[in-house]
């Protein structure tokens, strides 16, 4: 096995890995699908990087975060629902996204690449995803009560304006991390299968959790592996593996 490859073990198994663990609090919260709307707000940011020469994740990050502003912008100045707010960005996003988007890197944005990741990068995105997996361990928890009952969730001292701004700015950065994996058009699959597995296999909210990291990281390495066995785009296949793993599940529940 060849040193970019275990680079994109490392760097998918950890993506995974947190995506599957915030995905399982996603899913609770019924807010799966929003990973896949914040992934289209990334693509305007993933084409400067390529058009540049910079890191896609940050380009990501970077018109995500101006993308969530202006939606939290047009909320306060009109009557419109946010998931109808979010469809008028992310189109236009999209839009923006293919007017910089050099053609012959298209695949990229759209599916992601891992051929050209460096160990740097794999360091820091581990940093990053250790940073968050504790951060969603901390507040997991009182999101889940908040859930059920927010008046209940009060009374036990949770803040749930901090515990909510804390946990947006999570997908966020998970979704920003998810793009150089699986492209901005998948990352709604990032989080939401792996959650979904382990909800068909787990009665319990522990195994619930723990399953669902697990399976998204499993997804990334099956993905990596045929990626460099066969040459199929790793987003693809890690989508892929991680709907074989979803089956699987569906089978076993039965």
């Amino acid at each position: 096995m060849n040193g970019q490859i275990l680079l994109g073990l490392i760097l998918g198994a950890t993506i995974g890995a947190v995506a599957g663990y915030l995905g399982s609090l996603m899913l609770t919260k019924r807010m799966a699908l929003m990973g896949g709307a914040l992934g289209h707000l990334t693509l305007p940011g993933v084409a400067l990087a390529l058009l540049f020469g910079f890191d896609v994740s940050l380009g990501a990050i970077i018109f995500l975060a101006f993308g969530v502003a202006i939606i939290w912008f047009l909320e306060q100045k009109t009557h419109l629902h946010l998931e109808a707010l979010t469809a008028v960005v992310f189109s236009g996003s999209l839009a923006v996204a293919f007017l910089f988007l050099p053609e012959k890197e298209t695949d990229i944005a759209l599916l992601g690449d891992i051929s050209e990741i460096s160990a740097i990068m794999v360091i820091i995105t581990v940093i990053i995803s250790v940073a968050l997996f504790w951060t969603i361990k901390s507040i997991y928890a009182e999101l889940i009560l908040a859930g059920i009952s927010p008046d209940l969730a009060q009374t036990t001292g949770a803040n749930l304006k901090r515990n909510n701004t804390i946990y947006l700015i999570c997908i966020a950065i998970t979704v920003a991390l998810g793009v150089r994996i699986v492209g901005g058009l998948m990352t709604a699959a990032l989080l939401a299968i792996p959650a979904c597995t382990a909800k068909n296999l787990c009665t319990s909210l522990k195994h619930y959790a723990l399953t669902s990291t697990l399976a998204g990281s499993l997804a990334c390495l099956m993905g990596i592996m045929i990626y460099a066995f066969f040459g199929i785009p790793a987003g693809p296949a890690i989508v892929i593996a991680s709907i074989v793993l979803f089956l699987i599940s569906v089978l076993k529940s039965t």
